[in-house]
């Protein structure tokens, strides 16, 4: 990378990477999945995921990519030269290509939403919002387009490079999102039966949880905070020596379990308020919303302004998949970053038009009882992420001198050696275990283990 494409500042760096984080993951995801899990138990289990391996793993990445200076795939090139262990990079960019080519449908609902939304056309007096959702999403050449409108738009922003694309893109739009959640919450809270939503979202009931929920929860954590495909390496390879590493894992994990927290209390007591159902799916934003905004005065207003901030939330997610599988391709030769962000946009939308006829053409086609939509988010969430993690967890211990990690995790920093010494023993021991026993759980071998004894 040249020298000049680094953050012009910490709090681009943080705003870029929490807009990587946030997007579709905490406002989209999260509350589907949440829903289906068994509410309030499942939150739980997350929030502890993300402290306590999701933030672990955040700050071994960028510790990987600022101690280096390099793209994902360079980095564990250079740290650990004449081995196998580039993979993990290459793995990642693999795992950004599949997530982007069914996030981008996500990003093409949005888009025709937005469209509608500025041609008045959502929110109407008794409409049916979940069968217009599903009229929408069941229209080929519609979601087709919108998901190409979507990665035009994501490449070129990625092809003006990172201040002049990513940063001042991420810069204006993540702190007005946190406004109008604000608005949206308010409403929702007010609303008859609001409350029996909050306590389906905030009041664990662990008889639900089961070793799938536990997967899809350490999955979610994995998503929400883009761990475990090296976004974070690429991302941290443009930060400054100067600046501490702690810091900024210390916000964006915060930020991400906040706006994770600001979504379930603007959709849950909405949800139970109008009588939906909190497992409906992957629709339940684009029910829930026109259904809310529906009871506001100048409803459409400002559901067409949290559509725009929705949609610009999803694109700084979208960047910082398609910078990753970008950056390894132009290796700091950024006159061929134009080239290359338009060329792997256009591959990434081949690949991702069948997740978006999902729901039309190709309803009928399912892998192990999951549509392809569904088919791509579940290997993508709850397997290549979890490898992506169990992999760097065993890298970073095993392949950087100790000496190293404890200088480049506590530079700039006021931390002493045993915080230190506690996030070396996670990632050592703790992570790589966890996910090992998750894994043995959901296949069903744990149970034979636990039986011989």
């Amino acid at each position: 990378m040249k020298a000049s494409e680094q953050w012009s500042s910490k709090i681009g760096f943080i705003l870029s990477a929490a807009g990587s984080a946030i997007g579709v993951g905490a406002i989209w995801k999260l509350p589907y999945v949440t829903g289906i899990s068994g509410g309030g138990a499942f939150f739980l289990l997350f929030i502890l995921f993300s402290l306590f391996i999701g933030f672990p793993l955040l700050l071994a990445e960028f510790v990987i990519g600022r101690s280096t200076g390099k793209e994902a795939v360079s980095a564990y090139r250079t740290l650990a030269p004449n081995t196998n262990w580039h993979w993990i990079g290459k793995l990642g960019v693999f795992t950004c290509f599949l997530l982007l080519s069914f996030y981008s449908v996500i990003g093409g609902w949005i888009v025709i939403y937005f469209a509608k939304g500025l041609l008045g056309g959502i929110i109407s007096e008794g409409a049916d919002y979940a069968s217009v959702f599903n009229d929408t999403i069941g229209n080929p050449m519609l979601v087709i387009g919108a998901q190409f409108a979507f990665l035009a738009f994501t490449a070129v922003v990625v092809a003006k490079g990172i201040q002049n694309g990513i940063e001042k893109v991420s810069k204006i739009l993540m702190p007005a999102l946190f406004i109008l959640f604000f608005v949206l919450i308010i409403r929702s809270l007010t609303l008859d039966n609001a409350m029996e939503g909050v306590k389906f979202f905030l009041a664990p009931d662990f008889a639900s949880i089961t070793s799938q929920s536990i997967l899809y929860a350490m999955g979610q954590a994995f998503f929400s905070l883009s761990v475990g495909v090296s976004v974070m390496v690429t991302y941290s390879s443009y930060l400054s020596k100067k600046e501490s590493l702690i810091q900024p894992a210390i916000s964006i994990v915060s930020m991400n379990l906040f706006i994770a927290l600001l979504a379930g209390l603007a959709i849950f007591p909405a949800v139970f308020s109008l009588g939906l159902e909190p497992a409906e799916g992957p629709g339940l934003l684009f029910v829930v919303l026109p259904a809310v905004f529906d009871q506001i005065i100048f409803g459409e207003a400002f559901l067409l302004g949290f559509l725009a901030l929705f949609l610009f939330a999803t694109l700084t997610s979208a960047f910082s998949m398609l910078e990753i599988i970008v950056a390894s391709l132009v290796k700091g030769k950024e006159e061929k970053r134009t080239k290359y962000a338009y060329i792997i946009g256009v591959l990434i939308f081949a690949v991702g038009v069948p997740s978006a006829l999902s729901y039309s053409v190709l309803d009928d086609i399912t892998i192990f009882s999951k549509n392809i939509f569904d088919s791509a988010d579940y290997l993508v969430s709850n397997i290549l992420m979890p490898l992506g993690v169990f992999l760097i967890s065993i890298f970073v211990p095993l392949k950087i001198e100790k000496s190293k990690l404890r200088e480049e995790v506590l530079q700039h920093s006021s931390l002493g050696a045993t915080a230190f010494n506690i996030w070396f023993f996670i990632m050592r021991y703790i992570i790589p275990l966890v996910i090992i026993i998750v894994f043995l759980d959901i296949t069903g071998i744990l149970d034979k283990i636990i039986s011989i004894f």
